[in-house]
């Protein structure tokens, strides 16, 4: 194997006396170094010249991704934010670094001592105690939705963390986005219990309150096309025509909006549109 392609297993950037515990020679480091293959972080680690910026920056200052920035490298589901989320050893000083935020707790799973990025376990823990617990809830769903760790795994771990736990016991899987989950945490708050991914019509509905109340939520790149508006309004009125009541809100409303989805769905309710006839 080259060293390149072990390098990129291993997220790109790996420490001088791992490289050498797998097989390679220091001549096999020099090389890529002097051809610009790699490069030289600091005085023992080697990365890619093509290394994700953001590992990069990690490794610079003794520590591994984690939390949402992690999250948004595993393709999960994140929102907006601009600090580089990085893991380092409980002992380690009080970096004070523009642009970073630095994470001491541990985690439930072990990693090991040079890793450039925490194991999900881990990356899901520092979610749950840094992030906006609707936001933490969110990634965790998404973790599951695509199948990254298994929902009667997730419920067994011993997080020890109480907002951990919590956002375990709250965890379902059945939300199709993140955004599907924020509504499901508005509506919990005000005590209103929903039914997520109900099919209806032939069809899977976002949400369902009581009997006859649909919920429809377009994320941020909703509507990409005409073709997609009109399927949506068929959708809406087949709906409507068979004795459904259907409320539609966008990302923007359930994220930055939150008191004005509560009031609408307060209410329908109070005028019975959640009840079959």
């Amino acid at each position: 194997m080259l060293l390149e392609n072990w390098l990129s297993a291993c997220d790109g950037a790996a420490h001088t006396s791992d490289i050498r515990a797998a097989g390679f020679s220091g001549h096999a480091i020099a090389k890529g170094v002097r051809t610009g293959r790699m490069l030289r972080i600091r005085r023992s680690w080697i990365a890619l010249s093509d290394c994700d910026a953001r590992v990069l920056a990690a490794v610079g200052v003794g520590g591994r991704l984690t939390c949402v920035t992690a999250a948004e490298r595993l393709g999960l589901w994140t929102p907006d934010h601009e600090d580089l989320h990085v893991a380092v050893a409980p002992s380690a000083g009080r970096i004070s670094t523009t642009g970073l935020r630095m994470h001491w707790s541990t985690g439930p799973a072990p990693v090991a001592r040079r890793a450039v990025m925490d194991p999900l376990i881990n990356v899901l823990h520092n979610v749950a105690r840094c992030q906006d617990p609707a936001h933490a809830l969110a990634i965790w769903e998404s973790a599951l939705r695509q199948k990254l760790i298994d929902h009667a795994v997730l419920v067994r771990i011993a997080w020890r963390s109480e907002r951990a736990s919590r956002i375990a016991s709250l965890c379902t899987g059945l939300s199709d986005s993140g955004l599907e989950t924020h509504f499901v945490e508005l509506m919990r708050a005000i005590g209103v219990a929903v039914r997520q991914q109900v099919w209806i019509d032939g069809h899977r509905v976002d949400a369902l309150i009581g009997d006859r109340l649909i919920v429809q939520l377009d994320g941020f790149a909703h509507h990409s096309s005409a073709a997609d508006r009109r399927r949506d309004i068929e959708a809406d009125a087949r709906l409507r025509l068979r004795g459904y009541t259907v409320l539609r809100f966008d990302y923007q409303q359930v994220l930055f909006q939150p008191e004005l989805i509560q009031e609408i769905v307060r209410a329908a309710m109070a005028q019975g549109l959640h009840r079959a006839a």
